[in-house]
């Protein structure tokens, strides 16, 4: 076995320079955050809320798709070179949103902000969780999700900012230049692989492997499933917000930089938050973590139909905020729990794959409902399909 420590003081270089790069990894996602709905509507003449939603369908499925076989490849192919491959998918992406003529380039840049994200934000948190061990596998999830979303609700105010000031192209997209190609830069020349950290840790593993890794983490394996389903709707609520949050406000006649703000507070403190709950995730009940952060989500989604001033959306979108970043860090940390090192990233990988499946199954199902029975119906919906996961996640997870 190589001299090989496990923690975060003792690789903090590493991690530190993995946090950098998620955040412009999170920088990637909140370009879009704020302008593309408006875009839509006011560039390319779009009114249906499910057409308008084929971005988020087209980024949910490819970055799905993406996180499945990002986890079978990374004993394989190696964590840093799926990272660099990641950030290459991701330098044509601010030009397409800059130059883009017609719906569809709107959709092809997400097809590859798919494969940026299922590529480079898998790794990234991977790559963490191999190089501190399992005792603050919480903490190093926390930090790297803190990263990532706080750098998406930055980037969402900043683009409603620049766009309120000097429109909707192309000037908001310019950060993208700059996160893509350091992004490229840092992880091409300064970030090592952590497979050797895999190997050691899986010579001192006592849980027992997976028959099916894909098999159990989806359905077989109570605990494994029961979060896997969490996931799943999580992101399902997270498309709806992502979708609808800007046109509810703008047709409340809220300014862009109003919209740019209230669009940015729900992933800031989302980002903000889990510096503690992925903490919390080391000390205390990975289930009733779960189960409390997807109540607080549906709470906070059924009070969207009842708001309608600034503060309201601002305090909904704060508590929406806290219930993700409780169960963010804790979905990663339970399912490492369950699974052997050696399974691990093509575990993490499966369940990557159905949480971010529900990006696109919430745009699909949101804008369905939305167009068929009104924008409340569709709230209404996915806040109380929200409750009931979180009643699934008490009956099949194991408290741990």
């Amino acid at each position: 076995m190589e001299n090989i420590k496990f923690g975060l003081k003792e690789n903090w270089k590493q991690f530190s320079l993995l946090v950098v790069i998620n955040a412009f990894v999170g920088g990637m996602i909140g370009l879009e955050r704020t302008v593309l709905p408006a875009l839509a509507e006011q560039e390319f003449g779009i009114s249906s809320k499910t057409a308008i939603f084929s971005f988020i369908v087209a980024f949910g499925i490819t970055k799905a798709i993406c996180n499945y076989f990002t986890g079978k490849w990374a004993n394989v192919l190696g964590r840093k070179n799926l990272l660099v491959i990641g950030w290459i998918f991701g330098l044509p992406i601010p030009f397409i949103l800059i130059f883009a003529n017609s719906w569809n380039w709107i959709i092809f840049a997400n097809i590859l902000l798919g494969i940026n994200q299922g590529l480079t934000w898998s790794m990234a948190v991977v790559m963490k969780i191999d190089l501190v061990g399992s005792k603050k596998r919480g903490l190093a999830v926390g930090i790297n999700e803190f990263a990532g979303y706080v750098s998406v609700g930055i980037v969402a105010f900043l683009t409603g900012y620049i766009a309120s000031h000097y429109g909707l192209r192309p000037y908001p997209f310019y950060l993208g230049i700059i996160f893509s190609v350091l992004g490229l830069f840092l992880s091409l020349v300064f970030v090592k692989d952590t497979k050797q950290y895999v190997r050691n840790e899986a010579i001192e593993s006592k849980i027992a492997l997976l028959s099916n890794i894909f098999i159990d983490t989806t359905f077989r394996h109570k605990s494994l499933s029961g979060i896997t389903q969490a996931g799943l709707v999580n992101n399902l609520n997270d498309g709806m917000i992502w979708g609808l949050l800007p046109l509810i406000l703008l047709k409340l006649a809220f300014s862009s930089s109003q919209v740019g703000v209230l669009a940015a507070i729900y992933p800031t403190v989302w980002g903000l938050s889990q510096l503690f709950t992925g903490k919390l995730s080391d000390i205390y009940s990975k289930k009733w973590l779960l189960f409390i952060g997807m109540s607080v989500q549906a709470l906070s989604i059924l009070a969207l139909l009842f708001a309608d001033l600034f503060w309201h959306f601002a305090a909904i979108g704060t508590l929406l905020g806290v219930g993700t970043a409780l169960v963010y860090p804790t979905f990663i940390n339970a399912i490492s729990v369950f699974t052997h090192p050696s399974q691990r990233a093509e575990s993490l990988g499966t369940f990557r794959f159905w949480r971010d499946l529900g990006y696109a199954i919430g745009a699909i199902t949101t804008g369905l409902l939305a167009d068929s029975f009104g924008i409340n119906f569709s709230i209404a919906f996915i806040g109380i399909l929200t409750a009931l996961s979180a009643m699934v996640v008490v009956f099949r997870v194991k408290d741990v």
